[in-house]
């Protein structure tokens, strides 16, 4: 599919993954990008759904909205993370469909696998368990949304894709730490600890759990690839393949934000899920996506943005 001249939606296209996809598509000729705002498209009210939809006459939408947040966050509000994620994905499917909209993305989630998936996760893994308990309620709606695709595709022909990202992050992340995933929240406070010349940085869980992060412009750039050359409604893994420890990512944050203290795990704080890699062979074979920004240099990239970021809030409070 040529996407330069289509009718594009981009549900929280101004978010920290849409922003960047939206400049992406914008700056691959898409000069019909519609980004919707929360203040007059509630997604989660149907109405407002028919009337964006109505509106637009988007040929392609690009589902990305979803209320997300760390383990804290989950932990705090599960029943508000499986309802509203829910509601606004299945909502838009059905009515997408109805409007005869050309393709759909589905943008899932890996809290959706199983909790002791074996590495690295292959998408055939994604029904033999149940998620980890912080954010299987996310994880469960995410993956529900995934079966309606099919369904839809099964039932009525409609054309939608599953992509199944792992852990983003890069410049204009959020890094909210009430609300914050872990490398924005651990940026965050090895600069906070720096600046107050604290001794010690207590973590949560006990660092032995792994993940893999993915720069949030390879992120853009996948969905891009999927958008115009992938059209099955099965999950597709999208990840840089490179698993870490916590403990080891801690370290390695300390060092590139100039944090020289102590760092104290603490293993009364739950760890999360035990490992997470993915086996990222599918998308490499069906839309010609590798990650190609390593961690070391995202995280330098994320930093700087960071520390640029903060420093006119920091002029203004002085």
């Amino acid at each position: 599919m040529d996407l330069r001249h289509k009718r594009i939606v981009v549900t929280g296209g101004s978010g920290f993954l849409g922003r960047h996809l939206v400049q992406r598509l914008r700056g691959a000729g898409c000069d019909k990008v519609f980004v919707p705002r929360s203040a007059e498209f509630d997604l989660t009210q149907e109405d407002d759904i028919r009337r964006l939809l109505g509106q637009q006459r988007p040929e392609v939408v690009i589902h990305l909205a979803a209320l997300v947040g760390g383990i804290g966050a989950n932990r705090a509000n599960p029943a508000t993370f499986l309802y509203k994620n829910l509601l606004m994905g299945a909502q838009l499917i059905e009515h997408s469909y109805r409007s005869g909209v050309g393709k759909f993305v589905m943008v899932g989630t890996i809290c959706s696998y199983p909790k002791f998936t074996p590495v690295p996760f292959k998408e055939e893994d994604l029904w033999n368990g149940y998620p980890e308990e912080t954010n299987a309620p996310y994880g469960l709606a995410k993956k529900l949304l995934i079966v309606q695709l099919q369904a839809y595709k099964q039932q009525f022909g409609f054309n939608g894709i599953n992509l199944l990202p792992v852990n983003l992050y890069g410049p204009h992340d959020n890094f909210d730490l009430q609300t914050s995933h872990v490398i924005p929240a651990l940026i965050r406070k090895c600069a906070e600890a720096r600046e107050r010349g604290d001794r010690v940085l207590t973590v949560w869980g006990t660092g032995k759990p792994t993940r893999e992060f993915l720069y949030v412009e390879d992120a853009a750039r996948a969905i891009h690839l999927a958008a115009q050359k992938h059209d099955s409604p099965e999950p597709v893994n999208v990840g840089s393949g490179d698993e870490i420890s916590i403990a080891a990512l801690v370290r390695l944050i300390a060092q590139k934000t100039g944090f020289q203290g102590e760092i104290r795990l603490d293993p009364s704080q739950p760890d999360g899920q035990p490992r997470r890699c993915l086996d990222t062979t599918r998308a490499r074979q069906l839309f010609d996506f590798q990650a190609e920004v390593r961690l070391p240099e995202g995280l330098d990239r994320t930093i700087a943005w960071y520390e640029s970021a903060r420093k006119p809030a920091q002029g203004h409070a002085a």
